[in-house]
């Protein structure tokens, strides 16, 4: 039938992330890259499932991740895309 969902796992955290897990993932992920994301959690020493990782490190502790308003130019850009393409 398929494999049994990474959060269904018995010993799994859930919900919100700590600033400890936060500085655990960050370290792992800046040491060795992320790779696998299913074998990151153990690796890291976090009782978390992999998308959960994966999730936390693309939403909110990548380092590149813009926040924040966008700029007049960003505006303008997606106002002239939307006017070119409509709500593709």
């Amino acid at each position: 039938m398929g494999r049994m969902a990474c959060c269904e796992k018995v010993g799994l955290k859930k919900g919100p992330w700590t600033p400890e897990e936060d500085k655990k993932l960050m370290s792992y992920v800046e040491k060795h890259g992320h790779g696998n994301w299913r074998s990151v959690p153990a690796k890291a020493g976090l009782l978390r499932c992999g998308k959960s990782c994966r999730l936390r490190w693309i939403n909110y502790l990548k380092p590149d991740i813009k926040r924040g308003n966008f700029t007049f130019e960003e505006d303008c850009t997606i106002i002239r895309l939307h006017a070119l393409l409509g709500n593709k």
